[in-house]
């Protein structure tokens, strides 16, 4: 395929929006430099509603935005009935989540893991995260210049280190302060994308908005019969929900970027608004980024033609770049950079955090007793960053496609077996330490071997919760020697007086 150039002026938008990015980091940085407390925790003072927006912006990623629209494009909606499991999920982290780490006052999730079970648990359960979100960064990295690559000349590896090289700036700079306010602009940024891309889709199809009426009708383009089909996993709604369920458990109890948040308004209150505030958001996600699908589809059916062997990965991204007027279309790139850049800032605050909180502070403050804490966190931040940069630089020689499926095997895998051992400490009083590290150990090796055998990534987000919360508590039961006060740290002891003891 012919690439398309990008034009001046769309690269001058584009360059303004980088910018404007870094300035906000270089805004915060002397709050942030103050210590890990206004680092990684902003000292509690970010209002409600932006700190739901930053939870809403970290967990829509470039994913979100180029996989979701080509999902809806290559089939139809039926995994939209994921995007109603925040519904289900946030009643349950503001009843019985949110007031164990608000508690607790724990800086990274994983605190609570040792209180309950021990420091292995704590270890084992944060470097899992650290090693993850690396790799997630280079996915959300890769992506966005996937998009660029389709439609322009420029070298991938230049957009990758300006991209990357950016965003770990002003993660550096700012802190977690300058992350949220980031998050809250690139929030804004690439939902007013996804809205334009929607309109404009629809005024230039033949028709407008009734050929994708007729479009949806005709094709089965929305939910068809299939969907409910137990034969075909994959795409078999109740399973597309359940399965959701247990992915948005990892990242909303397990996941230290998002747990982090818990921590940065001044009440519980205010968290538990800023969890509502992000659930309106992720519901306006599911028309604005499966319709977009949808909307390519007709456009590509009835109005303009897809060059012969194009990689649906860059749909969005070439519609933009062909059909959307110079400066506009640079705005609306930018969007799906401030997709990327949201997901990355968090998770490489989120790893520097795990680091110096779960392991130096934890393990190694006596020996590294006059080290600033803060400089070690940038320091983190950078090696991270560099990591995740290099992967994404060695995903380029691929030419991947079905991202989406690809990520949420990764997470049900890895993270998913995480929820379970948080569900197993919280809501029972008999699991143990040896419990729970063999639940895990046994409850990932099962998730890989269900993920060998290829019939859905969200079956094995399921059996990696079921099987890590189930395996926990019965070897728990079989050996019930590894028994310790959980006072304070379970459903039915949270309003009984906790004592730290350490």
């Amino acid at each position: 395929m012919s690439k398309v150039g990008f034009g001046v002026l769309n690269w001058v938008v584009l360059g303004a929006y980088l910018l404007a990015m870094l300035g906000v980091g270089a805004y915060f940085t002397r709050k942030a430099s103050k210590n890990t407390d206004s680092f990684f925790k902003a000292e509690g003072h970010i209002p409600a509603w932006a700190a739901g927006f930053s939870i809403y912006a970290t967990t829509l990623s470039a994913i979100t935005f180029m996989s979701t629209p080509e999902q809806a494009f290559l089939s139809d909606w039926a995994y939209a009935i994921g995007s109603f499991s925040i519904l289900i999920i946030i009643p349950i982290l503001v009843k019985f989540y949110i007031p164990f780490f608000r508690k607790l006052k724990v800086t990274t999730a994983y605190e609570y893991l040792e209180e309950r079970f021990s420091p292995v648990m704590r270890a084992i359960s944060s470097l899992l995260f650290v090693l993850y979100h690396i790799s997630r960064v280079a996915i959300v990295i890769y992506l966005p210049i996937i998009a660029i690559t389709s439609v322009s000349n420029i070298n991938p590896i230049l957009i990758a280190c300006v991209v990357g090289g950016l965003c770990i700036l002003y993660t550096f700079l700012g802190g977690i302060e300058g992350v949220i306010w980031s998050d809250v602009i690139q929030g804004f940024l690439l939902l007013g994308s996804a809205l334009l891309i929607c309109v404009l889709g629809i005024f230039y199809i033949k028709g407008g908005f009734g050929t994708v009426v007729n479009d949806v009708v005709t094709n089965h383009k929305f939910i068809s019969g299939n969907d409910f089909n137990i034969g075909n996993l994959s795409k078999f709604v109740p399973l597309i929900l359940a399965g959701q369920i247990f992915n948005s458990l990892y990242q909303y109890t397990g996941s230290q970027d998002v747990v982090q948040r818990y921590q940065m308004t001044a009440t519980i209150k205010d968290t538990n608004k800023s969890m509502y505030t992000n659930g309106w958001l992720a519901l306006i996600t599911i028309p604005l980024f499966f319709g977009m699908g949808t909307i390519l589809y007709s456009f590509y059916q009835h109005t303009a033609a897809l060059p012969a062997g194009f990689n649906t990965s860059a749909v969005v991204p070439y519609f933009v770049i062909t059909q959307m007027p110079a400066g506009v279309a640079g705005l609306v790139i930018a969007g799906i950079f401030a997709a990327a850049q949201s997901t990355i800032a968090s998770s490489l605050n989120a790893i520097s955090s795990c680091v110096i909180t779960d392991f130096k502070q934890r393990f190694f403050n006596d020996k590294f007793k006059n080290s600033n804490d803060v400089t070690l966190a940038r320091g983190i931040i950078i090696i991270a960053g560099v990591l995740g940069l290099a992967v994404a630089i060695y995903l380029l020689m691929g030419n991947a496609s079905q991202i989406w499926n690809l990520f949420l095997s990764v997470t049900g895998i890895f993270g998913v077996p995480i929820a379970g051992i948080f569900a197993v400490g919280i809501f029972t009083k008999r699991a143990n330490t040896v419990g729970v590290l063999t639940g895990l150990v046994l409850s990932v090796g099962l998730s890989f071997w269900v993920q060998s055998l290829n019939i859905s990534s969200l079956l094995v987000a399921c059996v990696a919760f079921i099987s890590a919360f189930v395996l926990s508590y019965v070897v728990s039961l079989l050996f019930p020697g590894g028994n310790h006060d959980v006072t304070g740290l379970t459903v039915s002891t949270i309003n009984e007086t906790y004592v730290k003891k350490n």
